[in-house]
């Protein structure tokens, strides 16, 4: 079904977080990456689920994420991804619908099951997350509705979710059906792992022109330009990318398009508890500020404003009111 008021449209996992408290000794007793993600078999995500202390499950998924803060926000917004037929896809498919946001994708029957990202939260608030990816992994060029995609302002991908071939093939139709519209394309890298593996590919879409706006993180950016120095990575891109829009956690963010660069701070914040989806909901309110006609600082500060709220409480979901925080800015 077309929906030609949407701002925002989404391909990303499709996961349910599975988030405990934990101390630094059982990161290192476990083996794991600290404050990374990494991606584990059905095994591997049995025996971390075991050693995890008392958890909270909470809808996630970093595009998801990012949608519910857009919704949050007032957005239009509608999701794509792949959840199986059991009870984490209801829960999954029930909490997106109940944020406001559209998402028709059929539940895949039989194994694997729904996606899971088991994340062990240590006392510094650092996340470190082990993902099973599931059903996810396994989302068809065909569920894709191309007129939808057609009709959104911004068509948002998941780097997480180029891994697997299928969903890529996806993405790669969505973002044909979305420039085909004249259409903006807006990619996040999600994690340094992702470019190892794809980095080629990102390269040959940026030097194709088929992604408006890039967001990445500092590390990420090192990762795909080779530079370890900030300024020559965004020198790098910044003449292929119309819009790059690079997080620097604590040291707030830069957005570089054409000839214009804006900085902001990162907002000021009592005490971080969780850095779980920092980076979704800072482009939840970039792109908020963006598909509202807004300047670069005003989007980057809606960025900030929207990760300082998330970093406050454990979950990438956001908790407080996301139009009271930000009104000052929006």
């Amino acid at each position: 079904m077309s929906h030609p008021d949407l701002d925002v449209i989404a391909i990303g996992n499709a996961i349910v977080d599975v988030m405990a408290p934990c101390e630094d000794a059982l990161i290192e007793r476990m083996g794991l990456v600290r404050g990374g993600m990494t991606l584990v078999d059905t095994d591997r995500a049995h025996e971390l689920y075991e050693v995890m202390g008392p958890a909270r499950e909470i809808s996630g998924g970093s595009a998801a994420n990012t949608l519910a803060g857009l919704a949050a926000l007032g957005a239009n917004c509608a999701f794509i991804g792949q959840v199986a037929d059991d009870q984490l896809g209801e829960v999954f498919a029930h909490d997106i619908r109940a944020s406001g946001i559209a998402f028709a994708t059929a539940a895949r029957t039989g194994n694997p099951p729904t996606a899971r990202c088991l994340i062990f939260v240590t006392p510094d608030g650092q996340r470190t997350m082990n993902t099973f990816l599931g059903a996810s992994q396994f989302l068809p060029a065909d569920a894709l509705d191309e007129a939808t995609i057609a009709a959104a302002k911004v068509l948002y991908l998941e780097g997480y979710l180029w891994d697997p071939e299928e969903p890529r093939a996806a993405m790669r139709r969505a973002i044909a059906a979305s420039r085909n519209a004249g259409r903006k394309v807006a990619f996040t890298l999600s994690d340094a792992f992702v470019i190892a593996r794809h980095g080629d590919d990102f390269r040959q879409m940026i030097a194709a022109g088929e992604i408006d706006i890039l967001f990445a993180n500092h590390i990420e950016l090192a990762a795909l330009t080779g530079y370890d120095d900030f300024h020559d990575g965004i020198a790098a891109l910044r003449d292929s990318v119309p819009l790059l829009v690079v997080t620097r956690s604590a040291d707030g963010a830069v957005a570089v398009s054409g000839g214009e660069w804006v900085e902001v701070p990162a907002e000021p914040i009592e005490r971080v508890v969780d850095t779980t989806g920092a980076g979704d909901l800072f482009a939840a309110g970039f792109l908020f500020g963006h598909v509202r006609g807004r300047g670069l600082h005003d989007c980057l500060k809606l960025g900030a404003i929207c990760a300082a709220e998330i970093i406050s409480h454990y979950g990438a979901r956001p908790e407080a009111n996301l139009k009271e925080l930000t009104a000052p800015v929006a």
